[in-house]
């Protein structure tokens, strides 16, 4: 639980965030591609599927998996609303990754 310095500066902390680039390209681009629900939830199988195939895999069967994976879906991902999306969303988790090691690191979390 928060105490209420903790919770003003996690509040700064995300409108910061929502400053950058990076999180204003991503919000940009979900919101254009919701403006087409079914492609939207296209998208969103291939999010789902795509996480679990890299999460439930062992590793000596990941890359034909991945190569099948990505045949399947290939016309999805030639769309450019569909690309610039997942694009955009990949920045954005690898920033928040990044921040996240960044925090751990700092803490000396182990």
């Amino acid at each position: 639980m928060l105490d209420n310095g903790m919770e003003a500066a996690a509040i700064k902390f995300v409108k910061s965030i929502k400053e950058t680039e990076v999180y204003k390209k991503y919000n940009y681009q979900l919101r254009k591609i919701k403006e087409e629900p079914e492609l939207f939830a296209k998208v969103n199988e291939f999010r789902e599927r795509n996480y679990e195939l890299q999460n439930t895999s062992h590793v000596d069967e990941l890359f034909d998996k991945m190569d099948a994976f990505e045949k399947e879906y290939e016309k999805l991902r030639d769309n450019p609303l569909v690309d610039e999306f997942l694009t955009a969303e990949l920045a954005f988790c690898r920033m928040m990754q990044e921040i996240d090691v960044f925090i751990t690191n700092k803490l000396d979390f182990e």
